[in-house]
């Protein structure tokens, strides 16, 4: 399909008279939504002159503007208020609060989530642990933290791996807990 002059000004009265590029598609024939869109900005069209089209849709398209065009736009187009509004929104922040060294952390996992035959195990090893600092961590030591890393007092259990977990078989048994029996009900 090509842009013969009789599509292309059939393309500018119907885009002047605010018909949907897929409604001038459609009248067209062999000629895709987006190729019509194509055009379009082509051809420098992408405001819309005529009466056609929502209001809605010429301030998108004003939004879309070049900073010249938006000005031009909104000359011709009459200014009206917003409402303004009285209550002022609070921002939400979605970042997580960092605690200060010294502070009580936040509640952690209840003594009964976990397997107490793991945290006895746990302790056992935190004791011929080899407290690695970070830069000495290898692909075969245990990346289990230990401490506050806020304080000097914070180190990396180091012992060797179990294959195929980045811990050590007693922090192992910590981190990858089973499922529950009301889970293993489920499926």
């Amino acid at each position: 399909m090509s842009w013969n002059d009789e599509r292309v000004e059939l393309l500018k009265k119907m885009w002047g008279e605010g018909q949907s590029a897929s409604q001038i598609a459609k009248e067209l024939g062999g000629v895709t939504r987006n190729a019509v869109i194509g055009k379009v900005h082509r051809l420098g069209l992408s405001n819309r002159s005529g009466s056609g089209g929502s209001e809605s849709a010429k301030s998108k398209t004003a939004a879309k503007a070049k900073p010249a065009a938006r000005a031009k736009a909104a000359k011709a187009e009459p200014k009206t208020e917003a409402p303004k509004e009285t209550a002022t929104a609070t921002p939400v922040s979605r970042v997580k609060a960092i605690i200060p060294a010294g502070q009580p952390l936040p509640p952690q996992p209840s003594a009964n989530e976990i397997d107490p035959a793991a945290l006895a195990k746990v302790n056992e090893i935190e004791k011929k642990a080899k407290k690695l600092s970070l830069m000495e961590l290898t692909e075969r030591t245990c990346k289990w933290p230990v401490g506050d890393p806020a304080t000097t007092d914070f180190w990396f259990c180091g012992l060797p791996v179990q294959s195929g977990k980045p811990y050590c078989e007693a922090h192992v048994g910590v981190a990858f807990q089973p499922m529950s029996a009301r889970r293993d009900r489920r499926r």
